[in-house]
Parts: C-alpha cells; sequence; structure tokens
C-alpha cells in the first residue's frame, strides 16, 4: 500500500484496530493503520474469494472510518489494483490509460507526469470519495463509495509540489506558476536590476514578474540537484546547512546588482535567511523578496510537513518582523485571492488551511504533528472546526 496524505484521527484508530481489530501494529506510522484498516474490512466483506463489489465495499467502510486528507493505491495480491481518494480530495490523484496489442491498460499516480513517463495518457482525475479497482485481467471497476463533501484540493500543490510539467485539475502548473508571478508584479511592484528565481519552484513565477514588470530575467542561484527538499529535514540545523549545500549563487551575474529574488513560500524562514545572507555576500546591492503565496501561518494535517504551527515564522511575527529577520530590503506575499486566480481552476473550491486556519475536516483539539511518529497519543475527544472557533487549533 502507498499512501499520500495524513490521518487526522488515527491515534484513535490505531486504538481501535489494536483493540477491537485485534490487529498488531508494528510501526508508528499512519499508513500502516490505514492499511490495517482496509485489511480487516476486506476480511469482513470477503466470501470465498474476493469480488470487485466486495472490495470497493470495503473501501465504503474504510470511508467511514478514516478521517483526514489521503490518495491510496494498493496491491491485492492475485486479484489486482485499488485507488481511492478521501471525500474532499485533498490529496490529488489520477487515472491513466494507455492501448496496446492486448487490450486497453490503466494506471493511476498523483500526478499527470508519472503517465507521461511510461507511454499512458491522462484520462480524468480520480474523483474525491471514489474507489477505484484495476482487476488482474485489466477491467477497471469504479464506484462512489463515499458522498463528496465538499471538493477542496490543495491549493499548495500548485505552489510547490506538483512539477510544473504536470497538469492539475485540468490545469497547467507551470503556466499557472508564471501567471502567480505576473500577478506579484501587479501587487508589489519595485525597482531593481535583475529577476531570479530561487529553483526549483520559484522559477517559473519569476518568469512571469519579469514579464509583467519589464525588468531583466536572469539567473542568480545554481541547484545542486543531489540535495533533496531543506524544509523537510527533521531539524533547524539540519535545514540551514541543506540550504547552503543545495543552493550557490552566480557572483558575476548578481554582484552590484538590486535583485528581486522570487520564492514560492515562506515556512519557517531558514531557506530565505540563509539566501539572503549568500546573496548579499555574493556582491548584492539590495535584495528584494517575493514570494508567490500568502504568508504559511498554520499547520498542515493533511500531509504536508509544515511542521508545528509555533515554528511558523509568520504566526511568530508580522510582515515587518520577518522582513527584519530575513534581512530583505522589502518582501511581500501574493494575496490569497490572486494565488486562487492564478490556479485557473477558481470555479473550484481550495484546501487553504495552511493560509487561513479554514480546515475542510476537522481536526482534534489536541492533534499535534507527527503524533503518532512521537508515541504521544492525545487524550481529548474534543474536535474543532476552525472555521468556527480559529482560535482553538494548534
Amino acid at each position: 500500500l502507498a499512501h499520500n496524505g495524513n490521518l487526522v484521527n488515527a491515534d484513535e484508530l490505531k486504538r481501535l484496530v489494536e483493540q477491537q481489530d485485534h490487529r498488531h501494529l508494528n510501526t508508528n506510522s499512519d499508513s500502516e493503520v490505514l492499511l490495517n484498516v482496509f485489511a480487516h474490512e476486506l476480511g469482513k466483506h470477503a466470501t470465498n474469494g474476493l469480488k470487485p463489489q466486495q472490495i470497493l465495499d470495503a473501501v465504503e467502510a474504510l470511508y467511514k472510518r478514516c478521517s483526514g486528507g489521503y490518495a491510496v493505491v494498493a496491491m491485492i495480491i492475485g486479484y489486482g489494483i485499488v485507488a481511492f481518494r478521501d471525500p474532499h480530495g485533498i490529496r490529488p490523484l489520477v487515472l491513466g490509460i494507455r492501448e496496446t496489442p492486448n487490450g486497453v491498460e490503466h494506471m493511476v499516480a498523483s500526478e499527470s507526469v508519472a503517465l507521461d513517463a511510461v507511454g499512458f495518457e491522462l484520462e480524468r482525475d480520480v474523483q474525491p470519495g471514489e474507489a477505484v479497482f484495476i482487476d488482474k485481467r485489466g477491467y477497471l471497476h469504479s464506484r462512489q463509495t463515499a458522498a463528496r463533501r465538499g471538493y477542496t484540493p490543495c491549493v499548495f500543490e500548485f505552489v510547490y509540489f506538483a512539477r510544473p510539467d504536470s497538469r492539475l485539475y485540468g490545469q497547467n502548473v507551470h503556466q499557472a506558476r508564471v501567471r502567480m508571478g505576473e500577478l506579484l508584479a501587479e501587487q508589489a511592484p519595485v525597482e531593481a536590476d535583475m529577476v531570479m528565481g530561487v529553483p526549483e519552484s520559484g522559477v517559473p513565477a519569476a518568469e512571469g514578474f519579469a514579464h509583467r514588470s519589464g525588468i531583466p530575467l536572469g539567473q542568480g542561484l545554481v541547484k545542486n540537484r543531489y540535495i533533496g527538499r531543506s524544509f523537510i529535514a527533521p531539524s533547524q540545523e539540519l535545514r540551514a546547512r541543506a540550504v547552503r549545500m543545495k543552493l550557490n549563487p552566480l557572483r558575476h551575474n548578481i554582484e552590484g546588482k538590486r535583485l528581486v529574488v522570487i520564492d514560492d513560500s515562506i515556512v519557517r524562514g531558514t531557506t530565505q535567511r540563509a539566501l539572503v545572507r549568500m546573496l548579499r555576500e555574493a556582491g548584492a546591492l539590495e535584495v528584494h523578496l517575493r514570494i508567490s503565496s500568502p504568508p504559511v501561518m498554520w499547520s498542515c494535517f493533511y500531509g504536508i510537513d509544515t511542521g508545528e504551527r509555533s515554528e511558523l515564522i509568520a504566526h511568530r511575527m508580522t510582515l515587518e518582523e520577518i522582513r527584519a529577520d530575513l534581512d530583505a530590503d522589502t518582501l511581500a506575499f501574493l494575496d490569497l485571492d490572486r494565488l486562487i486566480e492564478a490556479t485557473g481552476a477558481s470555479e473550484e473550491g481550495f484546501c487553504d488551511a495552511c493560509f487561513t486556519g479554514h480546515y475542510p475536516v476537522e481536526v482534534p483539539v489536541s492533534l499535534r504533528k507527527h503524533v503518532l511518529e512521537s508515541n504521544q497519543l492525545p487524550v481529548a475527544e474534543d474536535v474543532v472546526q476552525p472555521e468556527l472557533v480559529p482560535g482553538q487549533v494548534p
């Protein structure tokens, strides 16, 4: 089983799986919790083997127990592959198709680029609350196994996670990021000599900013392709070290220039703090930070490792305090309305909880990031809907 997302009720499910379902868990991963819930429901619905409808029945039962944002694919050995997406559609999941001499083949993936790489065409999104089962003969079975509870896909996929050559909800990710930069140039203009993007996800927005502002676009940073995402490193020290290892300034391009530096987001501020320091040491006269998303002020509980809310720089500081802390000459974030406009999918609702605190799936008051990994299970049974009482959400 492969799982993209987080279960917000994983701690409660873990107790039930072990105490009521009588299943043993070997790790503190919510993916293993989800796997055991699914296996238990398969066992309950199986009669003389597993038929496609029984597998879809098991997914329907799982939806009634699991809460959060999740996209799942699992191999049922000897029968086929099943995939399903949470009823809010928070995490992406797509269905691909290709013709072969032996008939039609299907594929599921988080992004359309995975389909491109092996010769499949994007057929459609797996719908929120939908389950699809591809049997061992290659036949596709699907069912809306849970009612859609308001379609709220994660807008941060457009900002950062999705590859630029992917299509999300019918929109090209690269074009969306270029539009973010154009709208950012309209919202927060500045006089400068060069626009540069922070690789990789800041580069398309830099293209858009340069195009709309008329300031020349240039390259100011070289990325080490062998270093991963620094914001998910486990400690502040490792995150700061990873930034230096990941990015290196092109001194001859930036020395003596006023720079507009475009980045996709600021989470803890570690990357941008080190980045501004590197650029100044390399001779930049001015550093104007422009961020192609709103301030990240709330923790994500649906699969993005933004960390505890106390770690988020925009939760702890005002805009001016952030600017001073990062040592930037100016700082501006793209407004949420403009971000939604830039996606081109504004007719859909989005999960923007990391920016607004409006969580589409209710979150337990006591929930903290990595609750299972820490082996400290919360005891409170209350839940909160942040749209009504945002102050109670951690």
